[in-house]
């Protein structure tokens, strides 16, 4: 036993202080042994002196709550709890640092252990506060790691220049990924895209790509993008691999460079072949099509594209099923079935909200008008079309003033909610009920109705009535 400990335990022998001054210093002895074990990359003792610390730290403060190394017994603990990935158990502990007294190893990686933490848990300005005595350490390894801590802090409030001056001339893999970041997040694409082809060229260190990538993309798209046709291109890489990278590229380039974005579909959809992901990519080229189509005549090829993946219930499915109803709804108008005017007007909605098409859904609202310009939505359908065609507006507005001018729509937007203006939208909403309910009920057995029944018993129209009847059904 040293020499301390010995004078110690004579010293305090009759107030049982030796046994836990003992405690104390096997405790920390531990610690340094997993430091230790740490930087020499020996993971496994690590985890494991990190695991002793935290047992024997429990058993210090349990057994002699009130010495005064309680709050350094609590900052090992916090400090082992961090290290082996527990931050958010970690981080009560971890604050008795403030009260530990001195300078040693114990209290800088505390500190360092805390400020890591702070990161883990989303909050960067707290990271930096707590980073700042292990910057000042004289040990030069703690003053590495406390850099790269101050870096990623540096970046992820919104200065990384500074991050990238703060990691010059530090080495290794997490070094080289934090700098990648801030390079991007500066706006250093070029050096940012030359970082990643030399990391690229190395044999596989089993660096996290995807998650390297997300993050670059979020300040760079166009970088992460050069980054992707990188990964893509490395012998070896499963097809599954490239299909996810390009049509994530895709979904980040959509803001930044539409025609990359859609190439990069094009090259995920060959790639993926008929695997799920390779459909996908074909489902959200369709998607980018209905973007620019004008007509319901223009749905027949993204129909019949969408038959040929053959997924069914499935995205593809979905999708078709969509743009079958809106052709439905559309069929039904031109051969003057009853309530087409609502289906119209929910298929408009489909098409605009659902489809992100605005010019296909500016068209079914003008047909509204057109086809039934005395339905009490053509009002609605007319502002809607204001909204989406600015070309359409005037000749929207000119009806509005005179045709629709005692519309309780019109009312409505001039700042009078009339009674009747709940009525037509209880109507409406009751309508889409019905028909989503129609669309997913199962075939009716013998004897039951092959129509659905509204609530009071009352039969909802058949295709077949008059298209008066239209009108009647917006009646209190």
């Amino acid at each position: 036993m040293p020499l301390r400990v010995v004078t110690c335990c004579l010293e305090l022998l009759l107030l049982g202080g030796c046994v836990y001054y003992n405690g104390m210093y096997n405790t920390k002895r531990l610690a340094g042994s997993a430091r230790s074990a740490e930087r020499d990359g020996r993971t496994f003792e690590a985890t494991n002196f990190w695991g002793q610390v935290i047992t024997r730290a429990d058993t210090l403060v349990a057994r002699h709550p009130d010495s005064k190394y309680v709050d350094e017994a609590l900052m090992l603990k916090g400090t082992a709890l961090s290290h082996l990935g527990q931050c958010p158990s970690a981080m009560a502990p971890l604050g008795r640092v403030a009260q530990v007294q001195g300078s040693n190893d114990a209290v800088e990686d505390a500190y360092l252990a805390l400020a890591r933490c702070h990161l883990e848990q989303g909050d960067p300005a707290a990271a930096e506060l707590a980073v700042a005595r292990p910057l000042r350490s004289k040990e030069k390894y703690r003053r590495q790691q406390a850099r790269l801590v101050h870096a990623k802090a540096l970046r992820l409030t919104g200065r990384p220049a500074e991050a990238v001056a703060v990691l010059d001339s530090l080495h290794g893999d997490r070094v080289a990924d934090e700098r990648l970041l801030a390079l991007a997040a500066a706006g250093h694409r070029d050096q940012a895209v030359q970082l990643a082809d030399s990391l690229l060229a190395r044999p596989d260190s089993g660096r996290v790509w995807d998650t390297l990538v997300v993050t670059v993309g979020r300040s760079d798209p166009l970088a992460a993008s050069h980054i992707v046709d990188r990964l893509v291109a490395r012998p070896g890489t499963p097809p599954v691999s490239q299909t996810r990278w390009l049509i994530d590229d895709a979904l980040r380039l959509e803001a930044a460079d539409t025609a990359r974005a859609t190439a990069r579909l094009a090259q995920a959809a060959k790639v993926g072949g008929t695997s799920a992901a390779g459909v996908s990519a074909r489902v959200r080229l369709v998607r980018k099509d209905l973007a620019a189509t004008r007509s319901v005549d223009d749905l027949a090829h993204p129909i019949q594209l969408l038959d040929s993946l053959g997924e069914g219930a499935g995205e593809a499915g979905q999708l078709q099923e969509t743009l079958l109803r809106i052709r439905e709804a559309s069929d039904s108008s031109a051969a003057r079935a009853t309530a087409s005017d609502l289906r119209l007007f929910l298929a408009a909605e489909v098409a605009r909200d659902t489809l992100a098409a605005p010019h296909l859904a500016g068209w079914l609202f003008r047909r509204i008008a057109e086809d039934w310009p005395d339905s009490p939505y053509a009002p609605k359908a007319l502002l809607a079309v204001g909204m989406l065609e600015p070309a359409w507006s005037d000749s929207a507005r000119a009806l509005l003033d005179t045709r629709y001018a005692a519309s309780p729509y019109v009312a409505y937007v001039q700042g009078y909610a009339l009674p009747e203006y709940k009525t037509l939208e209880d109507s409406l909403q009751a309508f889409a009920v019905t028909s989503q309910a129609r669309r997913t009920a199962p075939a009716p057995g013998p004897g039951q109705p092959a129509q659905p029944v509204a609530p009071g018993g009352r039969r909802q129209p058949t295709e077949q009535q008059a298209p008066g009847a239209t009108r009647r059904r917006f009646e209190p």
